[in-house]
């Protein structure tokens, strides 16, 4: 009696796999990472404990870009240092959309803002972030980046700032500067009201701030919210608890798919598995977050 509910259970893996990779994707979280940004030999997955398939800049590149051709993930946005973005993009120029990280793994500073608004010019980079500020203890309404939030709502440059937490014992590994209440999507709101033109990505749909995100994303419709990380590092219930409150609290259209997979190759696969066996979402949402959402926030046409 097992052996046909056995079967019937590959047949549905078998279907969903298959509709994963047929349906076109958006990658609005992705990193550029460098062998070495974790450590050496870095840590493995938290979740899977598999470790990092590629252990050089060229491996690394190779087997993120396999992964992406799978999923069909037709366009990723490169969170990183422009000259490794620079790397991914000259491997494969109509997939990668570069955007500048800060603080990113190299401790580079932010240039100056006439270099920042050229480089936006010379189209180096479309999108500013991910700001991981939350990890200095800094929040986006700082005096220190309001001339870069000008810039970016003249050139419609969308912004992606980190928000909600972080991993176990954060400040003890790295970061003793960071703090969990610099990641309440509220402290997001000065900044809103200065800039009512400024298009802002909320990292990690503000997980765990549920009722904070919902006002942020009621109050300011320029803000999308991406789903990154939680779609595979929280547990599975957890995730989906939080994404179909957001969902029934009527921001379908906001909600942006992710991977953040930074240096374990299996966060692609995992988070897009999540999204694709939700029980409560239809084809049409589940084509909205893995890329109609997105092509319309980042301005992305069809090829």
């Amino acid at each position: 009696m097992k052996k046909p509910y056995f079967i019937l259970l590959l047949i549905v893996g078998w279907t969903i796999s298959l509709r994963a990779q047929s349906r076109r994707i958006i990658d609005v979280h992705f990193h550029t990472r460098s062998a070495g940004d974790y450590g050496v030999p870095p840590p493995p997955n938290p979740v899977t404990g598999k470790m990092p398939d590629a252990g050089t800049n060229q491996a690394i590149l190779t087997h993120n870009l396999a992964l992406l051709k799978k999923y069909n993930v037709v366009k990723a946005i490169c969170s990183g240092t422009l000259l490794r973005n620079a790397d991914f993009i000259a491997q494969d120029p109509k997939r990668f959309i570069s955007s500048l990280e800060y603080p990113d793994h190299q401790n580079n500073p932010l240039p100056d803002t006439t270099t920042f608004k050229k480089l936006i010019q010379d189209k180096k980079f479309v999108v500013f972030g991910e700001l991981g500020l939350q990890y200095e203890g800094q929040t986006l309404d700082e005096s220190e980046f309001e001339p870069y939030l000008k810039i970016c709502e003249t050139y419609g440059i969308p912004v992606a700032v980190h928000t909600g937490i972080a991993a176990p014992e954060t400040p003890f590994h790295g970061f003793p500067k960071f703090t969990i209440a610099a990641g309440n999507p509220l402290a997001l709101e000065p900044v809103l009201k200065r800039h009512p033109k400024l298009k802002l990505q909320m990292m990690h749909m503000g997980y765990p701030y549920l009722q904070e995100t919902k006002a942020i994303l009621n109050v300011y419709p320029q803000v999308y919210a991406d789903i990154s990380v939680i779609n595979w590092i929280v547990p599975k219930e957890e995730f989906y608890t939080y994404l179909k409150a957001l969902m029934t609290a009527g921001f379908t259209s906001r909600l942006m798919y992710g991977s953040d997979q930074m240096i374990w190759e299996d966060a692609i696969p995992r988070s897009i598995q999540a999204v694709e066996t939700a029980p409560f979402l239809s084809e049409k949402q589940k084509q909205d977050i893995f890329y109609n959402n997105a092509a319309r926030f980042f301005g992305i046409t069809p090829p």
